[in-house]
């Protein structure tokens, strides 16, 4: 099946039908993965009280270390602001904690206002870990 052109001549001009195919079927997997992407960012909500009251924890009789994450960065520790909010820092202040009631086992409680940013909870999150604790609590913080 000659295509204009002298007799003998073979066709070199290259197929893009499949080439099309290809390009649309992706064309359509990236129109419907587009808005699943904008949905998986991470968005944690501090739990609530069933009823209208909040839920006073139990307390722990003996000491405790008492963490509070603000929403401006600010991480108390004991009452105490811990300058910088890392990780390492929290950590040595923890086992300061640890070492001033002379035991490892303290548990800790870690109370965080809805609107602080994940990279300070984690941090302390990270410090506890790091200091062995094993008991850890996590309440929301009442502005």
């Amino acid at each position: 099946m000659a295509m204009g052109g002298r007799s003998g001549e073979t066709f070199t001009d290259i197929n893009v039908t499949p080439l099309t195919d290809v390009f649309l079927v992706l064309l359509v997997i990236m129109i419907l993965v587009a808005p699943l992407v904008n949905q998986t960012v991470l968005k944690v909500d501090p739990p609530q009280a069933p009823s209208n009251q909040q839920q006073k924890p139990p307390e722990d009789k003996g000491p405790k270390i008492r963490v509070d994450v603000t929403a401006q960065g600010v991480v108390n520790l004991n009452g105490v602001p811990v300058n910088p909010p890392d990780s390492m820092t929290i950590q040595d202040r923890i086992r300061q904690e640890q070492t001033k009631a002379g035991n490892n086992d303290i548990p800790l409680e870690m109370q965080s206002e809805a609107d602080a940013q994940q990279k300070y909870v984690v941090a302390v999150m990270d410090a506890a870990a790091g200091a062995g604790i094993k008991r850890m609590r996590v309440l929301p913080l009442k502005k």
